[in-house]
C-alpha cells in the first residue's frame, strides 16, 4: 500500500514547491494554455504527491428548502426571479433529512451536504438547523452545508454544531461576476468565507464554468481561490445547467477539453484540495469523467439529483468506479484550523 498525503498535511510539497497563495493571472493564463498532455502530466504528477489516485471520496446532496431563493443569479432556477417551473418547499423536517442522510450511508456516501435556498439563513431557522447538523453527525457522516451568507456569529454557532464544511462558491471571475448576479457582491462572498474560516470550519468554494465566460475569466476564479491564506478544503468545480426560464437558458455549451483544463489547473494550483466534480456531470459519457479524474477531481456528488437539477444515477458511478479501478475514499472528520485575522480574505480581491 502506498502512502499519500491528504488535505490534512498542508506542508507537503507540490512540483518541487510549497503549496503557493501567489500565483499571478499571467501565470495561470499561461497553464491554461500549455499543450493538453503536457497539463495534465503534470496535473496527474501533483495529484499523486498528495492523494491516492485510485480514491474519489463521495458525498451526497439534499436541498432542505427549495426555490422561493431572492437572488438574481442567472444560472440559478430557485431564484423567485424567474419562471423555471420549480416546485417551492419550505425547510424540511428534521427527521425527513435524517431519513435521507440513512440512505446516504447506506449508499457510501462519506459525506452529507445540505443545501437551502436562502439569501441567507433568518435566525428563527438555526435551530433547526443545528439539529440537523447534530444529526447528520451522529450518523458518522462529514457533514457539509451552504445556506447563503452567513455573520460571523451564525458561522459560530454551526461550528460549535459540529458542521465539518460550509459552502460558499465564488462562481466566477471578480471582473465577469457582475454579469452573474447583482444582488450581492464579490467581496459580500469574501467576506462569509472569512467567516467561515475564522470559526474554524472548513471551506468549500468553487465555481461555475460555462456561463458565457473568458478563458480568462476561469482563470480568475482560479486565482481568486488559490490567493486565499488557506486554500478551500474542497473546490466544486459546476458546468453550467442550462435551465428553461433562466437568463442563461440558450448559453453555447462550453468545449469539454476546457472543462478538462479548469480541473487540472485547479489541480495544479490548489494540490492539497479535493476538486469536485459537482452540478453538469449529467452532460459527461464515461470518457469525460474518467479525464476528469485523470486531470485530478477526486470528489463527486452521488445520487440522482444535485439540489434541482439531474445527476447521474448512483449505480453509474460505482459501475464506473469498477472498471476504473476505483473506490470511494476513507472518511475524514478533523476540524479545520480557525483563522483569527478579521482581514483574512481581503487580499483575494486584486
Amino acid at each position: 500500500m502506498h502512502s499519500f498525503a491528504t488535505e490534512k498535511e498542508p506542508q507537503a510539497v507540490a512540483a518541487g514547491k510549497e503549496i503557493r497563495h501567489d500565483w499571478s493571472r499571467q501565470e495561470v493564463e499561461a497553464l491554461f494554455a500549455m499543450p493538453f498532455n503536457d497539463l495534465l502530466f503534470q496535473a496527474q504528477t501533483v495529484h499523486r504527491r498528495y492523494f491516492d489516485p485510485n480514491q474519489v471520496q463521495v458525498s451526497t446532496l439534499l436541498s432542505i428548502k427549495t426555490g422561493a431563493c431572492p437572488e438574481d443569479c442567472a444560472y440559478c432556477p430557485q431564484s423567485t426571479r424567474y419562471d423555471t417551473g420549480l416546485e417551492v418547499e419550505k425547510l424540511m423536517e428534521i427527521e425527513r433529512v435524517l431519513e435521507q442522510a440513512r440512505a446516504a450511508v447506506a449508499s457510501g456516501a462519506t459525506r452529507f451536504c445540505m443545501g437551502a435556498a436562502w439569501r441567507s439563513p433568518k435566525q428563527r431557522d438555526m435551530p433547526q438547523v443545528v439539529a440537523m447538523v447534530k444529526g447528520v453527525r451522529d450518523l458518522g457522516l462529514e457533514s457539509c452545508m451552504t445556506l447563503g451568507m452567513l455573520t460571523q456569529a451564525q458561522a459560530e454557532e454551526l461550528s460549535e454544531a459540529g458542521l465539518d464544511y460550509y459552502n460558499h462558491n465564488l462562481d466566477t471571475s471578480p471582473e465577469f461576476y457582475g454579469d452573474v448576479i447583482t444582488t450581492r457582491t464579490y467581496q459580500d462572498r469574501l467576506e462569509t468565507l472569512d467567516h467561515v474560516r475564522r470559526s474554524g470550519m472548513k471551506v468549500c468554494s468553487g465555481g461555475i464554468v460555462g456561463m458565457g465566460e473568458q478563458q480568462t475569466d476561469r482563470a480568475g476564479l482560479l486565482q481568486q481561490l488559490a490567493s486565499l491564506a488557506q486554500h478551500p478544503e474542497s473546490v466544486p468545480i459546476n458546468m453550467l445547467v442550462r435551465v428553461k426560464g433562466t437568463p442563461l437558458e440558450n448559453e453555447e455549451d462550453l468545449d469539454p477539453f476546457e472543462f478538462i483544463r479548469t480541473i487540472a489547473v485547479a489541480r495544479i494550483m490548489m494540490p492539497a484540495s479535493h476538486v469536485r466534480l459537482s452540478a453538469g456531470r449529467e452532460e459527461m459519457n464515461e470518457q469525460m469523467h474518467a479525464l476528469a479524474y485523470f486531470a485530478g477531481a477526486n470528489s463527486i456528488f452521488y445520487g440522482e439529483k444535485l439540489l434541482t437539477t439531474p445527476n447521474p444515477r448512483a449505480n453509474a458511478d460505482m459501475a464506473l468506479f469498477d472498471r476504473l479501478g476505483i473506490e470511494p475514499e476513507r472518511r475524514h472528520v478533523e476540524k479545520a484550523p480557525a483563522i483569527p485575522s478579521p482581514h483574512f480574505y481581503d487580499a483575494a480581491v486584486r
